[in-house]
């Protein structure tokens, strides 16, 4: 057997090993959340930025009609808090500080387009904690940058995840009783 033939035979298998090996461990593509059918149409009030971009992307990415202002018909998803925070998490010796966690907190809640409830005020807080080099400054800063963006990205799928809850929740919920006065 040749080396031609031996790659021939040997790329296959490795790919179905590592096809394997990432199914195995959980891992799974990103689908479309199942919202809410009262959430077809949404107002985001919230500030911009990068979390509101990807936040209209997740929700137009699921079937959603993002709506500039709200009204009759129109849910709308409220962000009055959606902040990052620093904490030093060790110090090393002559109390200098060597790690650092990076937290985001996000509180949130959807109310239908007549004003009722949908889901309730949350908050979601992530952290990530990173090592602190001071020779690195400038890598420190787009580490920082990353984690940031991770957490963005990780936080908008939190969001959805509950909202798709919230849309089993509404479907599973018992019909009220009938009176028998």
């Amino acid at each position: 057997m040749n080396v031609t033939q031996f790659g021939r035979l040997f790329r296959p298998l490795l790919m179905l090993l590592v096809a394997t090996v990432v199914t195995a461990c959980g891992f799974h593509l990103r689908q479309t959340a199942a919202l809410p059918a009262s959430m077809q149409r949404v107002h985001l009030d919230m500030r911009g930025g990068d979390f509101q971009r990807s936040l209209t992307r997740a929700l137009q990415h699921s079937g959603v009609t993002i709506e500039d202002d709200s009204g009759p018909g129109i849910a709308e998803l409220r962000v009055p808090v959606a902040t990052f925070s620093t904490d030093q998490v060790s110090a090393g010796g002559y109390v200098r500080i060597t790690e650092y966690a990076i937290r985001y907190e996000v509180r949130f809640d959807v109310v239908d387009g007549a004003g009722n409830a949908l889901v309730p005020t949350q908050t979601i807080t992530m952290s990530r904690e990173y090592s602190y080099d001071a020779g690195n400054t400038i890598g420190d800063a787009s580490q920082v940058q990353e984690i940031q963006r991770s957490l963005n990205d990780d936080m908008v799928q939190a969001i959805l995840f509950r909202l798709q809850a919230a849309s089993k929740h509404q479907l599973a919920a018992p019909a009220p009783a009938a009176s028998t006065h």
